[in-house]
């Protein structure tokens, strides 16, 4: 074998290689996302990978590990009318994510990920019972309840701005990422999670 056909013993396995040349439905690259919040970062994982198969079903405290992409189609199909769509689900997310780069000219996954750090909420209630009375308290949330509560509030603001009108799904949560990552009070996520920290701010 010629010098210019040996391998490169510092190159990764074509398998590896592969992985890290992947793109997210064939056109968007993660391979360069940015992340704002330490404490978040751990807890949302892009891959390459829009559907696992259910790989992670049984692993409870280990579902961070799916990419945050698939974790958004997961909470959109949470629904009455679109459980077990995960087709039509992965489609709505795929037209997003065209239009998200269409109207901003960027990466539509940093866009989501800043959505997702942005909707984070990082103070909420529970309701402690001293004797027969029950009173609210402020708490901490774990960064891993954050993410689960940004999905929600994100796949609810999609269902309530597209439910019985005549706007595209995908339009609607195109609107939902964009007003998210830019921090729009008036969009559903943010909204939310401005209203969970207010109500945690008056129960300290």
């Amino acid at each position: 074998m010629s010098d210019a056909e040996q391998p490169d013993p510092d190159a990764p396995a074509g398998g590896e290689q592969a992985t890290e040349n992947a793109l997210l439905f064939g056109e968007w690259d993660v391979s360069e996302i940015e992340y704002d919040d330490p404490s978040t970062r751990d807890y949302i994982t892009v891959t390459p990978i829009a559907h696992t198969m259910g790989r992670h079903a049984d692993k409870q405290f280990q579902k961070s590990e799916l990419s945050v992409v698939e974790r958004l189609i997961n909470r959109l199909m949470q629904t009455d009318e679109n459980t077990g769509k995960k087709q039509q689900a992965t489609r709505i997310v795929k037209d997003a994510f065209d239009e998200i780069h269409s109207r901003e000219d960027e990466n539509p996954i940093q866009t989501l990920v800043t959505a997702v750090e942005n909707a984070a909420p990082r103070e909420e209630t529970v309701r402690l019972k001293y004797g027969g009375i029950s009173v609210p308290k402020a708490v901490d949330v774990a960064p891993q309840r954050r993410v689960d509560q940004a999905l929600k509030f994100i796949a609810d603001g999609v269902q309530s701005g597209s439910y019985k009108t005549t706007t595209d799904v995908s339009t609607v949560l195109a609107e939902q990422l964009i007003g998210a990552a830019s921090n729009d009070v008036n969009t559903y996520a943010i909204n939310q999670k401005e209203e969970n920290e207010r109500v945690a701010a008056a129960a300290r």
